[in-house]
C-alpha cells in the first residue's frame, strides 16, 4: 500500500513506541503502516463514524493485522483509556475540532508522550493553544499535495520541554517552519503573499463604501506585512 505523501509525512513524524492510536482514522491506512513498520507494536484505529470503522476493519484485515490493531468507536479520544497508546495522532480535520479532541483528552495528558497534529485550518489557533497549555511543540514539517499544503507538528507531552514564548504575531506560521528554512513553507509563503495581495487590492476598492471592508483591509494588510517578514528571515 502506497501512502499519499501527506500520510507518508504523518507516519513518518511517529516516534517508536509500544502503542499509537489515530483519531479520525477513515480507511485505517495510518495504523496499518505504523504496525506494519514497526514503529508501534501495537495500535488503535478509532473513528467516530460507523462507516469509516468499517472500511478500517477490512484494511486492517487484508493486511493480517488483526491481532495487533483493534477499531474503535470513538468521539475524539473519549474511548481511549489512560495507558492504552503512547503516541496519538490527529490529522485531516479542522484546527478548532483538533482543538476540542485535545480539551476531551485530559484524561489521558499524563499518558502521551507525543502527539502528532495536521489540522487542515487554523494551525494558528492550535499552536496558541498548545503554546497556552504548556504542549511543546519539537518540530513542524510541511507538504504539497494535489494543490494544497498540509502542516504536520510533532507534540510532546505537556511539560516535558520548555516551551518558547511566541509573539502572537507569530501564531500565524510559527517558528519551526521558519528556523529549519523548509523550502515548501517557503512556497506556501510565495503563494499566500499574492492571494493576500489579490484580496487587499479587491478590499481596497471597497472600504470607502464599507467600514467592514475597512477592517478586513486593515487584517490583510497586517498579515501581508507578516508574510513578507517571514520571507526575509528565510532568505
Amino acid at each position: 500500500m502506497r501512502l499519499s505523501d501527506r500520510l507518508e509525512l504523518v507516519v513518518s513524524t511517529v516516534l517508536p513506541q509500544e502503542a499509537a492510536a489515530d483519531v479520525g482514522t477513515d480507511h485505517g491506512h495510518v495504523p496499518v503502516e505504523l504496525v506494519r513498520r514497526g514503529i508501534a507494536k501495537r495500535a488503535y484505529a478509532m473513528d467516530v463514524r460507523k462507516g469509516p470503522l468499517s472500511r478500517a476493519q477490512e484494511n486492517i484485515a487484508a493486511a493480517g493485522l488483526e491481532e495487533k490493531i483493534e477499531t474503535r468507536l470513538s468521539d475524539g479520544v473519549k474511548e481511549l483509556k489512560p495507558g492504552e497508546a503512547q503516541a496519538v495522532i490527529i490529522a485531516g480535520m479542522g484546527g478548532e475540532l483538533v482543538i476540542h479532541i485535545l480539551e476531551e483528552g485530559r484524561h489521558v495528558w499524563d499518558f502521551v508522550e507525543q502527539w502528532v497534529l495536521s489540522p487542515h485550518s487554523e494551525t494558528d489557533k492550535v499552536r496558541k493553544w498548545l503554546l497556552e497549555h504548556g504542549f511543546p511543540i519539537a518540530s513542524e514539517k510541511m507538504v504539497f499535495e494535489d494543490g494544497k499544503y498540509y502542516t504536520v507538528l510533532d507534540v510532546r507531552k505537556q511539560g516535558s520541554m520548555v516551551v518558547r514564548e511566541i509573539p502572537e504575531k507569530r501564531f500565524l506560521y510559527g517558528t519551526c517552519l521558519v528556523e529549519t528554512k523548509n523550502p515548501v513553507f517557503l512556497n506556501y509563503l510565495k503563494d499566500e503573499e499574492r492571494k493576500l495581495e489579490s484580496l487587499r487590492d479587491i478590499l481596497s476598492q471597497q472600504a470607502e463604501r464599507s467600514g467592514r471592508a475597512k477592517e478586513s483591509l486593515a487584517e490583510v494588510e497586517e498579515k501581508l506585512s507578516i508574510n513578507r517578514e517571514v520571507q526575509n528571515e528565510m532568505q
